[in-house]
């Protein structure tokens, strides 16, 4: 089956955040003292998770992304990436992770064949990475990036959200694409929770700092994901070099995916605070074809695009990235 909105687009891609907790405190996503958790009982269980997974490739969806919060923090989430990789008509199941447990779980993710993980890293600066997370843990993520490096099967990404930093050096990330055979990739800054209060570093504000070092960037029209980044070349780099960029570049027409909360809500656009409380439907006992008809129920309401420029929008979202599943 083919699963379609109401602007004919193909939705294939689902990213499921398996909890709102996370061990860092980025400043754009998460206040330092933290927020008052879901309860073990707010979130979806394992065997909800499957079960709805289930349901959504049934449905035509093909690609799972683990998300969070930061999801190696959640127990035994190894566990659940293996049980979805054997779900029929999933092809593919990939991980975000902050990298701090990325050492520790990196054999048994391999043993899996995840299909592959994005680290987030915003700066290759100790000092400053400290200040943007709110935890001095630099050398321990960077120690799991080699130590996942020591996987080749393994299909890796780095995420770098610009902020305009001083010593953020933009050029020293992308560095990490010539010395290693990694993507990385330059996300412009949503404007969602803490986010709307950073400035907008634009995806051409990064690309000339990369080419005052590294020359003219090469566009590559080779698909190397599941979402809209956009990729280029630099010779001699092992890797490319992607944008995504949400306000400069919109590329909502071609949007494909749709979200699962830790909580159980189905999420068809970030910007918008709608969706579908699927955990209730479960909960209710409710069988799988009711389920199924909801999720569908819920795509119609799918924005063709957002509307993150405009000052007034009705039903806008005012929770975090780690509360929705980044």
């Amino acid at each position: 089956m083919t699963m379609r909105d109401t602007f004919h687009r193909t939705i294939d891609y689902l990213r499921i955040s398996v909890t709102d907790r996370c061990d860092l405190r980025c400043k754009y996503c998460m206040p330092e003292t933290g927020v008052e958790p879901l309860t073990h009982g707010d979130i979806l269980s394992y065997e909800e998770i499957l079960r709805l997974a289930k349901c959504f490739a049934r449905l035509g969806i093909r690609r799972i992304k683990i998300t969070g919060g930061e999801p190696l923090v959640r127990l035994y989430v190894i566990d659940l990436i293996g049980q979805l990789k054997k779900i029929p008509g999933i092809e593919q199941v990939t991980l975000t992770t902050n990298g701090t447990h990325l050492a520790k779980y990196i054999w048994a993710l391999d043993k899996l064949h995840i299909d592959g993980i994005n680290i987030s890293l915003d700066t290759l600066n100790p000092v400053l990475y400290k200040e943007i997370t709110g935890r001095d843990v630099f050398a321990k993520v960077f120690s799991g990036l080699q130590e996942a490096l020591k996987y080749p099967a393994i299909k890796l990404k780095i995420n770098c959200v610009p902020q305009g930093l001083s010593g953020q050096d933009m050029a020293a990330v992308a560095g990490l694409a010539k010395d290693h055979p990694v993507h990385v990739r330059f996300i412009e800054m949503m404007p969602i929770g803490l986010g709307k209060e950073f400035p907008l570093i634009r995806e051409s504000d990064v690309r000339q700092e990369l080419e005052q070092t590294y020359g003219a960037l090469q566009p590559f029209h080779e698909n190397l994901g599941n979402g809209p980044c956009r990729y280029y070349s630099i010779p001699g780099f092992q890797g490319k070099i992607g944008f995504i960029s949400a306000m400069s570049h919109k590329f909502c027409s071609n949007c494909n995916r749709v979200r699962l909360t830790a909580d159980g809500k189905l999420k068809t656009c970030l910007q918008y605070d709608r969706g579908m409380d699927l955990k209730a439907l479960l909960r209710a006992g409710r069988p799988d074809h009711e389920v199924e008809l909801a999720i569908l129920q819920a795509l119609e309401s799918k924005p063709g695009e957002h509307h993150f420029t405009e000052t007034f929008v009705v039903d806008q979202e005012k929770k975090s990235m780690f509360q929705i599943g980044g």
